[in-house]
């Protein structure tokens, strides 16, 4: 060959090397017809490019599988004028190619004394062969054979250009690969996805739990080939994985009995160590000895467990698949699992939500509204996982608890301000801490200690008018707890959902109370419509018989003027009879007001407090002190039934001192009477606080009654109705009275008065 042929050839070999780039540059993209290109293309370029390098050759190109160590046959690609593929020349296993690839080198005939020519290719006259390996990354991928009819040595160039073509080869075959596992896994992610989205819709079409699980089930056997699965969710106790749903074939005694969470089980310890547990051989060390079989009639060799663990951590159970086949399961079986127990913990807890609402929803209807609190207090440790709870009530500028699981007593107070369940409130949002122990919002780090509370959730109550905020849900975490349900989202909607229902609770007993109020008074109206009736007819008649009294009497002065001169005592009886009727007038005129109708109008209470104070007949030695009064809206009323009012109950306060106390002695009696005045949205509020003994519990609701036997009125010349006049008339003024005390320091009188509206 002269030198001009030789660079014409390096010239063309050159060429095909930036062809053969750019074929390998399309391999896996799509042509106009949707079609991936492969590398069949940049093969059958290479052999082409070699039979023009090396003159009168042809070249073959094997693809070669490492797993199993062996070519695969039905990858030939050839080129070569004379080179047609023959029954029985594929490679052999002991043959140049299988030496080449073992060998990680070049193998030529003429250098190998102990390796022979295929037969196949010696039929047809070939004399020299050249093998080359297709190496990429370490890994033989495939192996490129030169045949020469001639009995010659490969030339430098040559051989220089067969390994640039080898490479290039080697380069097609392994990216034709890493683009085929690709789209392997992209179509295992689509169909896992798929089989995802098909779980999703399996929880939000499907009521029954059992159901949900059992689709779910059925599909992890689909997606991972295994024989038998099995669902166990954690019992209320936390004590037992307790069976739900069960899948397989042939199944014959399935042991599907309760299984103690502490027990030595493959499933317990996964459910206690919340880490997914592969298993390839059952009968290896250690798990041939902590093996539970699923059914006692069939022999397991792999198993595959993951735990079933909500956002906040709360473990809800284990799903767990089966298989006789070792080595069944692989990582992303593993992988996908996991991924239908999060869907199964979904459908876990909505359909622990849903049961949780309906219940609610019927305890709402049918319960008062202490009791639906508690029932909510106690459903919020409940679903969250929570140590304790609390839902607060908002009272001015102060939180008192309604409801609690354990912890804070019912009644404790909170200041609104500078208070962490306070800031739920004045921010209108969820409200989160790592640690009630050390932050300096929490008014109760005494309890957190006690108690071991760490996080802690805060929701408001919010169902006012525009959603005013009325109180605050809390809830708390031990430290021991895995749960962290103050970073989880669904946590905050949980807890967000149970609180409208406690904002429904305190509604609903706002409006009760506001129909029995407005019952009450109507009732109240109505009786006093009868009453008043009846007494002021019989009041009428009486003024009139006993107004005859002094009208006789001073006619028998009159006329007996001599003998009454001449019998003092008959004189002096005569009077006493005319003043007692003359003040029996009075007090039948004075009463018969009270029965009138009311005449509501704007009223300063300051003003009819001073006016009660001056009124009422107090001992000596008891004191009165106002607090809060001047500046206190107008409120609506009757100015002098307010002031009857406010008379009765500093006469009530003063009865109770006395009682307690030697009233003997004036200069021992150190009674105190307190008068305060808070102001609210839509009323007044105006409490008398006595230092006297106290009214029992168990007499607050009674201390109202028509016939109630306590303490007569201290007022002489008045009905003696007592504390029923009182309530009576502050129901017939539209307001409301209760009273706080524990039975032994004092007593607080509390009235609430409706706001005059703004002029």
């Amino acid at each position: 060959m002269n030198e001009f042929d030789s660079e014409q050839r390096l010239l063309e070999a050159l060429a095909s090397l930036n062809e053969i780039g750019s074929t390998i540059n399309q391999i896996g993209r799509r042509d106009v017809e949707g079609k991936t290109s492969g590398p069949a293309v940049t093969l059958q370029l290479i052999v082409e490019s070699a039979t023009r390098v090396v003159t009168d050759s042809s070249a073959v190109i094997y693809a070669y599988d490492a797993r199993r160590q062996q070519f695969n046959h039905a990858s030939r690609v050839s080129a070569g004028e004379w080179d047609r593929p023959t029954p029985g020349d594929e490679p052999r296993p002991v043959g140049l190619g299988q030496r080449a690839i073992d060998q990680n080198r070049r193998v030529l005939s003429y250098e190998e004394n102990d390796l022979h020519i295929h037969p196949a290719k010696t039929t047809i006259g070939v004399k020299t062969v050249g093998c080359f390996p297709l190496i990429i990354a370490e890994e033989a991928v495939g192996a490129l054979y030169v045949y020469l009819r001639q009995e010659r040595a490969f030339t430098q160039l040559e051989l220089l250009m067969l390994e640039n073509f080898v490479n290039q080869a080697a380069m097609a075959i392994y990216h034709s690969h890493r683009i085929a596992s690709v789209q392997r896994d992209l179509t295992r992610k689509e169909d896992e996805l798929s089989r995802l989205h098909r779980a999703g819709l399996l929880i939000s079409s499907r009521l029954r739990l059992e159901e949900t699980l059992e689709a779910i089930l059925q599909m992890a056997l689909d997606v991972t080939n295994a024989h038998y699965g099995i669902f166990r969710l954690l019992d209320k106790n936390s004590q037992n994985l307790v069976t739900r749903a069960i899948a397989g074939e042939h199944l014959d005694r399935p042991l599907v009995e309760a299984m103690p969470l502490n027990s030595n089980s493959v499933m317990g310890q996964a459910a206690r160590s919340r880490q997914p547990i592969l298993i390839a051989d059952l009968r290896a060390e250690p798990w041939s000895h902590i093996y539970y079989p699923l059914d006692a009639g069939l022999e397991m060799r792999s198993e595959l467990t993951v735990p079933l663990v909500g956002a906040s951590g709360r473990l809800e159970g284990v799903l767990n698949l089966e298989s006789p086949q070792v080595g069944a399961f692989r990582e992303e079986d593993s992988h996908l699992l996991q991924a239908l127990a999060t869907q199964a913990v979904t459908a876990i807890q909505e359909v622990r939500l849903l049961d949780a609402i309906q219940e609610t929803a019927q305890i709402l209807l049918t319960k008062p509204c202490a009791q639906t609190l508690d029932h909510l207090s106690t459903l919020a440790c409940d679903l969250l996982n929570a140590a304790a709870s609390a839902i607060w009530r908002l009272n001015g500028e102060e939180l008192v608890l309604e409801a609690t699981s354990g912890g804070h007593e019912r009644g404790e107070r909170l200041p609104l301000q500078n208070s962490l369940t306070g800031q739920a409130i004045l921010q209108r949002l969820p409200v989160t801490t790592d640690d009630v122990r050390t932050d300096e919002r929490f008014n109760r780090p005494d309890l957190a200690q006690m108690h071991n509370w760490q996080r802690a959730l805060i929701v408001p109550l919010l169902g006012g008018s525009q959603d005013e905020p009325i109180g605050a849900f809390s809830v708390y975490s031990s430290d021991n707890e895995p749960g962290r349900f103050a970073e989880s989202e669904w946590d905050k909607k949980m807890l967000t959902c149970l609180a409208q229902y406690a904002v429904l609770a305190f509604q609903n007993a706002d409006r009760q109370d506001a129909l029995r109020a407005a019952q009450e008074q109507r009732s109240v109206a109505e009786t006093f419509a009868a009453v008043g009736d009846i007494a002021s007819n019989l009041l009428h008649h009486l003024n009139n018989k006993v107004g005859t009294i002094p009208v006789r009497v001073q006619g028998i002065q009159d006329k007996c003027k001599t003998a009454l001169n001449a019998d003092p005592y008959l004189a002096r009886n005569l009077e006493e009879i005319e003043r007692c009727a003359s003040e029996a007038m009075e007090t039948v005129r004075e009463n018969l007001s009270h029965l009138r109708p009311i005449r509501l109008e704007p009223v300063y209470v300051a003003a009819r407090v001073m006016d009660a104070i001056h009124a009422a007949r107090l001992p000596p030695g008891i004191g009165v002190q106002t607090e809060n009064l001047d500046h206190l809206p107008v409120v609506v009323a009757g100015g002098r039934s307010l002031i009857l009012v406010f008379t009765n109950l500093l006469e009530n306060s003063a009865a109770a001192i006395c009682s307690a106390a030697d009233c003997s002695d004036p200069a021992a009696l150190q009674g105190l009477i307190t008068i305060r005045g808070k102001p609210g949205r839509s009323w007044v509020e105006i409490s008398f606080s006595d230092n006297g003994p106290g009214i029992a519990p168990e007499l607050h609701d009674r201390i109202f009654e028509l016939n109630f036997s306590g303490r007569s009125s201290a007022r002489p010349g008045k009905l003696g109705f007592g504390l029923w006049w009182v309530k009576t008339l502050m129901t017939r003024l539209g307001g409301a009275i209760t009273v706080e005390s524990d039975g032994r320091s004092g007593a607080t009188f509390r009235l609430r008065l409706p706001r005059a509206a703004e002029p």
